[in-house]
Parts: C-alpha cells; structure tokens; sequence
C-alpha cells in the first residue's frame, strides 16, 4: 500500500482577492514561526493554499475572501 504524503492530505484554502494588493503569507511549523512564503494577489485573483508539515499558519492582510471546508470568511473589512 503506498502512503500517501502529507501534502495530499492537507486542508485547502482558497483565496480570492476583493481589492488589489492582498498579501497571502504563510507561517511556518516548529518552536519558531517564521514566514517561509508570500504572494500578493490583485483583484479578481484567486489563490488555492494548503496546509503541510511546513505551513501551519496563512496571515492575510486585505480585503479577500477565504474559502475553506469549515465556511466562508471575508477579511478586511
């Protein structure tokens, strides 16, 4: 049986920006967090991020609405 690996079982998000200039930043696992990647995304764009052994955290900074399993959630208001 082949195991699968923890990025193909990770949560999704998606992320669609509501204005220009949303910042996506992912935090990383361990006894420090540090941010380990960001994206900026204009209006109109989505972004669909996952949740692996090295992200545990995704900071949003702008207006944009997530989308997850748990619901929905507009930030930036």
């Amino acid at each position: 049986m082949e195991k699968k690996s923890s990025l193909q079982n990770g949560d999704y998000v998606v992320i669609k920006a509501l204005d220009d200039g949303v910042n996506v930043i992912g935090l990383t696992r361990g006894i420090d967090t540090r941010f380990h990647h960001s994206e900026k995304l204009d209006k109109g764009e989505v972004m669909i991020a996952q949740f692996t052994e090295h992200t545990s955290a995704i900071k949003i900074r702008g207006r944009a609405k997530i989308m997850t399993s748990n619901g929905e959630i507009e930030s930036g208001k």
